[in-house]
């Protein structure tokens, strides 16, 4: 009997089954722990103020967050320095978050419950977020204009709302002036001096066009000037507010509103005001650039660099990878040739993506943009232009990388026409090009988009070759923006992927960026099912428009 049903071959199903349910489970338990770590990031924590004494030491106060907790053995306690209260064989030790870099000297420090006494929740207890140094905890004392107390006690509070709404317009307006309008000045500015460079190395005295370029010049600066004046203006009321408040050592320290992004009281906050609090930073966290070393902020500029760069390796490698199964599967004559080129394109799926970065180095960033810089670009010189990683080089370097995946896939939706399609084709008296474009294309159509899906979703998550043809920890600006000729292929990018690795392992304060290493993966994770939900839809559409042709 159970032989029988061993031959049957419903064991097998049943096991494969199993394995496709495990699979699945593990991925949803994968993408429910990043977003449970990733998502809590945003939602504003209670902090707590308690008196601290260790073992023969002095009690002193701590003002923070509980940032995290864990459950270490008594001897790896004694190893860190700390010495146990008691005497048993394992002890829960939290990560208190105090904020106050600058004043402090740290972010974090590691803590015993048991060591802890009076813990309360003040209603009045202060969190503000900063453009430097992090977070401060503490209490609201005075705020100040030109040095001059204007509120204090619960009156100030309201005022702070005020002057603070007042300083972040002034930062949007500087910022807009700084980036936009003086950004754009300096761009006409740099692209005038490269055309007058290039007048002198072709030895053109043409003085029309030198005194065109003189009059721009002159106009430019102007407008600098004038930009410039504006900005200056608006700095001295950027600076002219401040707040003081006391921290947990007790000392009274004086922020200038021009450093605040926001501040909030945590423990007075209801349900309504937290919700409004996360979506807030969430906003935020997609929309708006990074600061601190990226531990802080959004992360804006490497969801577009993201986008962008997949966008144009799609635009790059899928024209390249059908027309590569095309010549393969029409009209190559199948033999040791076709059959060795088959062999390399299906090794060359195999070959780490590392590889590939120091290949787009050496050829297409050294090689390739060097010899453009000094065919097309001599006037930048010895500055490159093409001839450094870019955004271009690394689109061109993941099509190469992901091309054997769309040659693949794109042989084998061809070889899935029924050949009597073809020959009805030809019989009617179409060219065996036209038979191939209009007939046999659309309808291996699907199977394009398979290999785009396939090829996308790998080429998202690349980060070995894009740190070396192209990524950056920080970009000054974006790749698309309102300058001629607006697409900027030769700007370096920032990208999700390198993000995560650069904030989870290179960044100075590793326990602060901890959670925003989760977001950003989750982020990543979302981006990249975005860009294959898109490609499904248009594959699904396309199959369904074909199906007649292929029953």
């Amino acid at each position: 009997m159970i032989r029988n049903w061993f031959k049957s071959g419903s064991p097998w199903v049943w096991l494969s089954a199993s394995a496709v349910s495990i699979s699945i489970l593990l991925v949803v338990a994968l993408l429910g722990l990043i977003a449970a770590r990733g998502l809590v990031y945003f939602w504003p924590s209670p902090v707590l103020q308690t008196q601290y004494q260790e073992h023969g030491g002095s009690s002193y106060r701590l003002i923070g967050e509980i940032q995290d907790r864990e459950k270490i053995p008594a001897a790896r306690l004694t190893e860190s320095g700390m010495e146990p209260p008691g005497d048993e064989a394992s002890y829960v030790r939290y990560l208190f978050k105090t904020g106050n870099r600058d004043t402090l000297g740290m972010d974090f420090r590691l803590v015993l419950p048991d060591f802890m006494t009076n813990i309360e929740y003040p209603a009045d207890l202060l969190v503000v977020e900063r453009r430097e140094w992090g977070n401060l905890y503490g209490y609201l004392k005075q705020v100040k204009e030109n040095g001059e107390v204007v509120a204090e006690g619960k009156a100030a509070v309201t005022e702070l709302h005020q002057r603070l709404e007042r300083a972040l317009e002034l930062f949007r307006q500087i910022r807009h002036i700084e980036k936009d309008l003086i950004g754009a000045i300096n761009y006409q500015l740099e692209q005038l001096r490269l055309e007058e460079r290039r007048l002198d190395l072709d030895n053109d005295q043409d003085p029309a066009r030198r005194a065109a370029i003189a009059t721009q010049r002159s106009e430019l600066q102007n407008r600098y000037q004038a930009l410039e004046k504006q900005r200056n203006d608006l700095y001295p009321q950027f600076n002219r507010d401040s707040f003081t408040a006391e921290i947990m050592d007790g000392r009274v320290v004086e922020i200038p509103l021009s450093k605040v992004v926001r501040f909030y009281f945590p423990n007075a906050m209801g349900l309504g005001d937290k919700i409004g609090h996360y979506f807030s930073k969430l906003w935020e966290f997609v929309s708006e650039e990074p600061r601190e070393a990226n531990t802080e902020g959004g992360i804006f500029p490497a969801i577009f660099g993201t986008v962008m760069m997949v966008l144009l390796m799609s635009i790059l490698v899928t024209p390249c990878g059908v027309v590569a199964a095309v010549y393969l599967r029409e009209y190559a004559k199948q033999g040791f040739v076709v059959r060795l080129i088959r062999i390399a394109v299906n090794n060359l799926a195999g070959v780490p993506s590392i590889v590939y970065g120091v290949f787009g180095l050496g050829f297409f960033v050294y090689f390739l943009g060097g010899n453009i810089d000094a065919l097309f670009y001599p006037e930048a010189q010895p500055s490159p232009t093409f001839g450094t990683p870019g955004i271009l080089w690394s689109s061109i370097t993941l099509a190469l990388l992901t091309l054997p995946v769309v040659i693949v896939a794109t042989e084998e939706g061809l070889s899935r026409v029924p050949r009597s399609i073809r020959e009805g084709s030809l019989a009617l008296g179409a060219t065996k090009a036209e038979t191939l474009w209009r007939t046999v294309l659309p309808m291996a159509s699907p199977a394009m988009m398979t290999g785009l899906i396939l090829a996308v979703a790998r080429a998202a998550g690349e980060v070995a070759p894009l740190m070396l043809v192209g990524v950056v920890k920080l970009a000054p600006s974006l790749p698309l923006d309102g300058n001629a000729p607006y697409l900027h292929l030769d700007r370096k990018f920032m990208h999700l992927g390198f993000h995560i690795y650069d904030v989870g392992f290179q960044s100075p304060n590793v326990e602060a960026a901890r959670p925003l290493v989760y977001a950003t993966a989750l982020l990543l994770v979302l981006v990249i099912i975005v860009l294959n939900l898109a490609a499904i839809h248009i594959r699904n559409r396309l199959r369904e428009k074909y199906r007649t042709l292929e029953s």
